[in-house]
């Protein structure tokens, strides 16, 4: 090959080199903050579903930059801070009020969109879910109602039971057992409380239940829990507990009943509003939202193994029965 040609080639391949960088640079990008570790927890491909209804496509007018504390809240402001350094044009986090609250901590300018549960208005995240105020909005689950109505259902599955213990992480400060007590005390139950914030505490509080004689679990809504989701089942399996918890994908991995908000369905809503915020929406202009489906999933599996009759009642209302 003459050299003129190598240069002009070598020139077509820088020129095509640049021009990538330029489009690529020129491309908005998100900043994805998760309490979570990379896997199944957090449901990727329901908030590209989202940001695909506002016509934005990862690779080809979006990029993602993606963080993930893998379960340490310590490690949050760390990585809130460093797209914030990035200049990212909006972060969505996920993980619920402690995700979000490392974001607006880090940037009192960039848009964040949350996911999660807990009371963002205590928490400070936005003045109120109509009017957000700031730069903060997202999809809430506000259900005072929903740890009771786990407790009813669970009475109605195991009525034998007459001690039911709840699993909190005393580390959140959003767990709130006062409506559970009040729904045991209506269903004249005792109720224990037993507790995990960390890696070791989990074995220790399903042990637990044998001296408490603990009939049935009732395991809080928490982003710890969501992320520790197949120890947490395989111990109420060993333990041979049965136990309700808040999301579907807990049933789906061999728990034995879920009922709460869909939590792929929020993630798609949240996604939805990263896209709008890129077409131009302010975050102050959109309420926070909410669930837009709950589900009661039952597995009829885990039950077998339990030796537990789901009541007809029961799969009557089921949106998903496993088998």
């Amino acid at each position: 090959m003459r050299r003129r040609e190598l240069i002009f080639l070598l020139g077509g391949a820088m020129t095509r080199t640049r021009a990538l960088r330029a489009e690529q640079n020129a491309m908005p990008v998100i900043g994805y903050l998760s309490f979570f570790s990379p896997g199944p927890n957090v449901p990727l491909a329901a908030f590209r579903q989202g940001l695909g209804e506002a016509g934005f496509v990862e690779g080809q007018n979006v990029r993602i930059e993606y963080r993930w504390a893998e379960g340490r809240y310590d490690r949050l402001p760390e990585l809130a801070a460093d797209l914030v350094g990035r200049k990212v044009d909006v972060i969505a986090t996920s993980g619920g009020p402690p995700s979000a609250l490392a974001a607006k901590i880090a940037t009192s300018t960039i848009p964040i969109v949350f996911t999660g549960g807990g009371d963002v208005v205590a928490a400070g995240l936005v003045a109120s879910f109509n009017r957000p105020g700031g730069n903060v909005t997202g999809v809430s689950l506000m259900g005072a109602e929903l740890p009771a109505k786990r407790l009813e259902l669970l009475a109605e599955l195991v009525p034998q039971a007459g001690v039911v213990a709840l699993l909190v992480n005393p580390k959140n400060s959003n767990t709130e057992p006062q409506d559970v007590q009040k729904a045991a005390r209506i269903k004249g139950l005792q109720l224990q409380i037993v507790k995990a914030g960390a890696e070791g505490e989990f074995e220790t509080a399903f042990t637990s239940l044998g001296a408490w004689h603990a009939g049935a679990l009732v395991v809080s809504a928490d982003p710890l829990f969501n992320n520790r989701r197949e120890e947490i089942v395989a111990l109420a399996a060993r333990h041979r507990v049965p136990a309700i918890y808040e999301w579907r994908e807990f049933a789906a991995a061999g728990g034995l009943i879920s009922y709460g908000p869909s939590l792929t369905g929020m993630v798609r809503q949240a996604g939805a509003y990263v896209g709008r915020i890129l077409a131009g929406a302010k975050p102050a202009d959109l309420p926070v939202q909410q669930p837009a489906k709950f589900e009661l999933v039952v597995n009829l599996n885990t039950a077998k193994a339990l030796d537990l009759t789901v009541p007809q009642s029961i799969l009557a209302r089921a949106d998903e029965v496993i088998e």
